[in-house]
């Protein structure tokens, strides 16, 4: 009997989820772009890891913007960032497998608007978005109130029916549900 499968491109095991090894040998065996297309491939294939690296969107940002516009340039930034995923994907951590009779854990962050889904202390998935537009002007605890309604709209399946509990680490939060009059940003 085998102790894991290779499925839709993740090895599934009793551990829970991880990394296809054949993927993370490409990743490390990855040339530095030099070529729109190059850097869009990249970006395509360690996108579709991200729930496995902690602040994926902010640690790929200068990656992400050197793939605007039609113009390529490649910047030091985007080096480091470059190197950085290829170290973070070939440690990605096993991700377990949801356990829908046990309690989950929702840690949310500001930074990056990021979030970790985890029962037991042990991570299911992560997420991270990168803040942009008007997003951008907003005050620490918009931003921060913006991570925790991101997080629960990513994992709704999950939380609907479940009991979990929420940590966040803006103190003005814990006063949200006794206030009289909510924005229309915080209301929706």
């Amino acid at each position: 009997m085998k102790d894991s499968v290779l499925f839709l491109g993740y090895v599934v095991s009793k551990d829970g989820l991880s990394v296809d090894e054949s993927k993370v040998e490409d990743v490390q065996d990855w040339n530095t772009p030099t070529t729109l297309t190059e850097v869009r491939s990249f970006h395509g294939l360690v996108s579709f890891y991200r729930r496995f690296i902690h602040n994926f969107s902010t640690i790929m940002s200068p990656i992400t913007n050197c793939m605007k516009g039609t113009k390529f340039t490649w910047t030091p930034e985007a080096s480091t960032a470059f190197e950085e995923i290829k170290v973070r994907l070939t440690t990605a951590p096993v991700l377990v497998l949801p356990n829908f009779s046990q309690p989950f854990e929702l840690h949310c962050d500001s930074s990056g608007i990021g979030a970790v889904f985890s029962q037991g202390g042990c991570p299911v998935a992560y997420f991270n978005e990168k803040l942009s537009g008007s997003k951008l002007n907003y005050s620490t605890y918009d931003v921060e109130f913006y991570a925790v309604v991101r997080a629960l709209k990513h994992w709704s399946s999950y939380l609907a029916y479940n009991e979990f509990v929420l940590f966040y680490d803006h103190e003005a939060l814990k006063h949200l549900h006794s206030q009289d009059k909510l924005s229309t940003r915080h209301a929706h």
